[in-house]
């Protein structure tokens, strides 16, 4: 079987800044990680290879830092990497990435299955994965708890819902994002590390993928980002110390005011 999962290097988000300029964030100087979600789709896509064979390949795009990214994941088991790096890339919304990744794994070919974290900390969208899938016409399901089983032609999974859960089965390939729910991510082998620092990296530009640069980067994205702040946090509060038939009769008049 054979996994292709796509993940995101991201802030840590203990370190976020913002430029007030530019209203962007600031990534100089700030530590990077793995998105923490997408640590559970590599997990995940590593289980499944070493249930039913195959090989696991990881694609990020962005700078050349998001090398580090994609060697960290090879020391968690995943077998081939490749960085989509290219200026022609920046300012990239959803939509523009996913078109980006899946004219990268075109380009792999033979994949049966796509893992991603349910969303990225840093733009928290959850557009990515099924962006994907739409681009590529596959088949696709979200908020993955579970995989049930896995044949030939089809996967069975269980989607978390607001009241429950979904028994859902497709036809491959096809594409999931996963929650925290579905496993425990390993920590990286001492052959894992190894293993990291001899690992071979593809590194594509849109040349490689045969994009066209109105479709790709900024260029190519419909939404952009007009602004960005940090919400002020403020607090209010009027506190007493009444009977309780006191205390709902100040609440009922209140709540009256505000219109409730």
């Amino acid at each position: 079987m054979n996994i292709i999962v796509c993940i995101k290097q991201v802030p840590d988000t203990t370190e976020i800044k913002i430029d007030p300029q530019t209203n962007t964030l600031i990534r100089d100087g700030v530590e990077s990680i793995i998105n923490p979600f997408d640590l559970y789709a590599i997990e995940e896509a590593v289980r499944l290879k070493e249930k039913y064979g195959g090989k696991v390949t990881a694609i990020s795009m962005g700078p050349l830092q998001v090398e580090k990214a994609l060697r960290d994941s090879v020391a968690m088991g995943v077998d081939d990497i490749i960085l989509l790096s290219d200026r022609k890339f920046a300012g990239a919304d959803t939509w523009a990435t996913s078109l980006t990744l899946a004219a990268a794994i075109k380009k792999v070919g033979d994949y049966d299955l796509l893992l991603f974290g349910q969303q990225a900390i840093d733009g928290d969208t959850a557009q990515v994965g099924p962006g994907v899938a739409a681009h590529l016409n596959i088949a696709q399901t979200c908020f993955v708890s579970k995989i049930i089983e896995v044949g030939k032609e089809y996967i069975s999974v269980e989607r978390l819902m607001e009241t429950g859960f979904d028994k859902i089965k497709m036809h491959l390939p096809a594409a999931i994002t996963v929650v925290k729910d579905i496993n425990i991510p390993r920590l990286p082998s001492l052959r894992g590390k190894r293993n990291a620092k001899k690992a071979q990296l593809q590194t594509w530009t849109a040349d490689d993928l045969g994009l066209e640069e109105d479709k790709i980067g900024l260029n190519g994205s419909p939404t952009q980002v007009v602004k960005i702040f940090s919400p002020k946090i403020s607090k209010t509060g009027e506190k007493y110390e009444l009977p309780p038939e006191e205390l709902a009769e100040i609440l009922y008049k209140k709540l009256k005011e505000l219109g409730k």
